[in-house]
């Protein structure tokens, strides 16, 4: 899945943008755009560099000071956001983003790959959220749960038809 997902936007003609490792699944993914001709964009704090190798070459991967500022850059630098299963680092991003979306500072889809139900109780948590009033009901509605990498594509191409 990760592997379709990277394929599949490079042949898009999207751009990747990732945290830098090639561990998990964005690794995967990562590894999969570039060796479909895409064009891969990696952001790595200082602090992990040692630890985790990248797809990038050095002229596209963008090294930070902070886990902060790494995040910014992957956030400029994109169009859209799309997570896979994942765990703590994706969740924070996640939550992130969409709180930003909340805020009025972008209206970027954000698609979840959404295999045998993953992102489903993290949505049951947004909507107990919302049903303890510490939200909107429509703050899950952000987030747009997809069943396969393909569906992403589709998905990501129809909002951006015209792409580099």
């Amino acid at each position: 899945m990760a592997q379709s997902l990277g394929a599949g936007l490079a042949r898009a003609g999207f751009g990747f943008v990732y945290g830098a490792g090639d561990l998990g699944l964005m690794g995967l993914a990562a590894q999969a755009a570039k060796a479909a001709g895409g064009r891969v964009t990696g952001v790595i704090p200082r602090h992990l560099w040692d630890g985790e190798r990248s797809a990038c070459d050095s002229r596209s991967l963008i090294v930070t000071e902070t886990m902060h500022e790494r995040k910014m850059l992957m956030f400029g630098n994109s169009q859209a956001i799309a997570a896979l299963p994942g765990g703590p680092g994706t969740l924070d991003e996640l939550i992130e983003v969409m709180t930003w979306r909340q805020l009025g500072l972008h209206d970027r889809p954000i698609v979840l790959v959404n295999p045998a139900g993953y992102w489903d109780p993290f949505m049951r948590l947004l909507d107990h959220i919302a049903d303890q009033g510490f939200c909107d009901a429509d703050f899950r509605d952000y987030a747009t749960l997809v069943e396969t990498a393909d569906e992403a594509v589709e998905l990501l191409s129809e909002a951006f038809p015209a792409r580099i």
